[in-house]
């Protein structure tokens, strides 16, 4: 089925409800289902087909939101990006691509102008707001087509997004997702969690070129009916407003907005807190995190596990008890298991690489079909990360493959060691990694952000973590930062810059 099908459900049922909010304006069911069947139709009379790639660089906005379903809804396949790349990485993903269109907002034209010029693709060049720049036409022009038009009749292999990987390691690979992946894992995702009263308001504050944001956030709410309200970027005191305002809410959120909330409530404790529970995903939620902000807001955490290639899989059931650093059990529908270098399964207890299966998994890599084989065997997906079951099956993710640490002949994994770091209170964030040994190997590393004005030698971290931890895996290296450490759209922190600057630290 196409994934647009879940808005026109609900703008079946309550056409005059707020869809999203945005900003102090709001937009229907019925308005945004009758405002992407127009755009859908007007794209299509520029020459936009089913199948055809559109690039789209746009900030949340209603008429992202709008554009996401009328691309939906014509077949056309999105390749949203980040709003904030720059030339090399947008470079990549539009020789990879070969979009047929591009649509963009006017304060985000520079970099792609770059990448676009003299270049003959994409043909169809579209953007919001005023336009001084030769070669864009206005997207609101295009909403001329009709508001009855005949939605793409999407098979279950038929793409619906290209999202490319970020990239913080090699280069980004586009993940092809179908309409069938996106649509039932939103549905699976909505209705595991029990009943949701239809007053309830979803916090919409991820970006929505990120595949966390369009599956939790926005196609849940179109597939429950329910109203998002949509920010532009995440800002811990506006969310706070909406928590403290509404009846009932929802969040879903990465590790950092949790924590840079917990930072503004102990500052200035909730009045009340509208919040029914929330979800983590996008990395790995530090234990100290969980604690804090569910004593500070009265709110329960769940916290999952998703990737790109995957996007929502293993969650801690609602209504069960949640395990405080577990990501949980496989969703309905979906099946995990960890195993060897060989591909054998471990016991229970034993650390390995996850390996999941369900109907979220990608149809491949674009252009990359080796790639692809090395990553789906069997209807298995090759995670890439270190994980581990408990008695109850529930499931812990160790750290990312690729960010293990080999300490003369020892396995230590950054994460463990960054759960020690955010048992100081006066850690705000704490990055754990490698550096090149002549000796050993490797080195433990780590880089530590404290709240502003507090005072702790790095004598006295290392310490801590020494009493807490195996001889051969505290830091002997350690920097502290009085910047808020680099992370990507989505929020996670971006170790290979800061293991490039540690000794500019």
């Amino acid at each position: 089925m196409n994934v647009a099908t879940y808005l026109e459900n609900s703008a079946a049922r309550h056409p005059d409800k707020a869809a999203i909010r945005f900003l102090g304006d709001s937009i229907t069911f019925g308005e945004l289902n009758a405002a992407s069947s127009r755009l859908a139709g007007g794209l299509e009379a520029l020459g936009l087909k089913p199948g055809d790639r559109c690039l789209v660089i746009l900030p949340n906005s209603i008429r992202q939101v709008t554009l996401y379903y009328a691309l939906a809804k014509l077949g056309a396949i999105e390749v949203p990006v980040n709003f904030l790349y720059k030339v090399h990485e947008i470079t990549h993903i539009v020789q990879d691509s070969q979009p047929a269109a591009f649509i963009g907002a006017e304060p985000y034209l520079e970099e792609i102008s770059k990448v676009l010029e003299g270049r003959e693709a994409p043909s169809i060049r579209l953007v919001i707001g005023a336009t001084e720049k030769s070669g864009f036409t206005p997207l609101d022009d295009q909403f001329s087509g009709s508001a009855d038009f005949a939605t793409y009749p999407a098979d279950d292999n038929d793409t619906s997004h290209i999202l490319y990987t970020s990239g913080t390691t090699a280069a980004s690979k586009g993940v092809m997702l179908t309409h069938k992946n996106l649509a039932r894992n939103a549905k699976i995702i909505s209705e595991m969690r029990g009943a949701i009263e239809p007053d309830t308001v979803i916090i919409g504050v991820l970006p929505l070129y990120h595949i966390y944001g369009i599956t939790s956030g926005l196609n849940s709410a179109m597939y429950m009916g329910l109203t998002m309200e949509l920010f532009p970027h995440f800002d811990p005191e506006k969310v706070m407003e909406v928590v403290e305002r509404e009846k009932r809410t929802l969040l879903f959120a990465v590790p950092t907005m949790y924590n840079r909330l917990i930072q503004l409530a102990v500052a200035r404790p909730p009045a009340s807190s509208s919040l029914k529970f929330c979800i983590s995903g996008g990395a790995s939620l530090p234990v100290e995190f969980l604690h804090r902000f569910e004593a500070l807001f009265q709110a329960k955490i769940y916290e999952g596990y998703g990737l790109t290639e995957a996007p929502v899989c293993i969650e801690n059931p609602y209504g069960r008890p949640n395990k405080p650093g577990s990501i949980g059990v496989p969703i309905p529908e979906f099946a995990a298991r960890i195993v060897d270098e060989r591909g054998n399964e471990v016991d229970g207890g034993e650390t390995g690489e996850l390996l999941v299966r369900g109907p979220g998994v990608m149809k491949g890599y674009w252009n990359l079909p080796e790639e692809t084989n090395r990553t789906i065997r069997d209807g298995w997906l090759y995670t890439g990360d270190i994980a581990r079951t408990d008695k109850d099956g529930y499931y812990y993710i160790v750290d990312r493959k690729k960010d293990l640490v080999i300490r003369g002949g020892y396995n230590v994994y950054p994460r463990e060691i960054e759960e020690v770091l955010y048992q100081i209170p006066d850690i705000v964030e704490a990055a754990v990694f490698g550096l090149p040994h002549k000796d050993l190997g490797e080195e433990i590393a780590a880089v530590v952000h404290l709240k502003e004005g507090a005072a702790i030698a790095t004598d006295e971290i290392r310490a801590f973590v020494k009493a807490k931890v195996a001889p051969y895996k505290y830091p002997r290296f350690i920097k502290i930062t009085a910047e808020p450490f680099p992370k990507t759209g989505s929020g996670k922190i971006l170790k290979r810059e800061l293991r490039e600057r540690f000794e500019t630290l």
